[in-house]
């Protein structure tokens, strides 16, 4: 059993604050900042440009200021309490969390994570979350994305995947399904796959490497091309004026074959793509 260290006894009043402050820290250092460090390298990772700051002080946790990201408004905030790291997404109860990361703060806009020691979090996800945040922020600023003809929508050009988050969101009726399940499948055949919006297009990419695939939404189809489509084997069927570029076109009633666009997928992103 270990020893308390001689010194002298805390004052009764002293313990009675003490005690009052059980439940809520304050918690510094250990393993609640490398925690907080931790998800600050990932939301950094999420949105290159993102601001952070330390607001708000609070004798409740013992931080020198609350650490606020935001980009386009608040993103989230970090707080250490006695048992948990706490990620507080300001608009979290309108994203969409397939992952299940939020823990806390069932009532109201905001939503939580809450991180015990030892715990980790889904990189992947929560950098998903990240970018989620960022794309409500900017749907609020500017109101909701125009559609251009054939219901394609207007996205500003950007990097990351917020922009292409904010454009399948946008993408219209059945159409918006379709882009979801096509960015998931790519996500999941690319671990760490480059993604952009150019052109009011989503971009698919490997750093370094270039693009290799984009869609865009048509009136009855969602339009997936291949910039090096020809090199893929079996080609998909969509020829194009360009020798090299083969597309896939989605209606509302077909059948995607998952693991052949998969196939397609890796075999893209393993071959030179289109630099600009």
């Amino acid at each position: 059993m270990a020893k308390k260290a001689p010194g002298k006894k805390t004052p009764p009043r002293s313990r009675a604050r003490a005690a009052s402050r059980g439940q809520r820290g304050p918690k510094t250092g250990g393993w609640h900042e490398e925690t907080l460090e931790r998800m600050r390298r990932l939301i950094l990772a999420a949105a290159p440009g993102i601001a952070e700051e330390r607001k708000w002080r609070k004798p409740s946790n013992g931080m020198a200021g609350v650490p606020v990201w935001s980009l386009s408004g608040i993103v989230c905030t970090g707080e250490t309490y006695k048992d948990t790291v706490k990620l507080t997404f300001a608009k979290g109860a309108g994203l969409p969390d397939p992952a299940g990361l939020f823990s806390a703060g069932r009532g109201g806009t905001r939503r939580a994570i809450d991180i015990h020691e030892g715990e980790t979090v889904d990189a992947a996800a929560f950098k998903a979350l990240v970018n989620a945040a960022i794309s409500a922020n900017r749907r609020t600023r500017s109101g909701p994305p125009r559609l251009l003809a054939g219901g394609n929508p207007q996205i500003a050009r950007g990097d990351g995947d917020g922009p292409v988050q904010e454009f399948i969101a946008a993408m219209p009726g059945w159409t918006r399904g379709a882009g979801q399940r096509l960015d998931a499948i790519i996500e999941r055949a690319v671990p760490g796959v480059r993604k952009a919006v150019k052109w009011n297009s989503p971009f698919y990419g490997v750093a370094g490497r270039g693009w290799f695939l984009s869609f865009h939404v048509f009136t009855r189809y969602v339009k997936t091309g291949f910039f090096r489509g020809a090199s893929l084997r079996p080609p998909p069927p969509g020829e194009s004026k360009q020798k090299e570029v083969r597309y896939l076109n989605l209606h509302e009633r077909d059948t995607l074959d998952e693991a052949l666009f998969t196939r397609w997928v890796r075999q893209a992103a393993a071959l030179p793509g289109w630099l600009m």
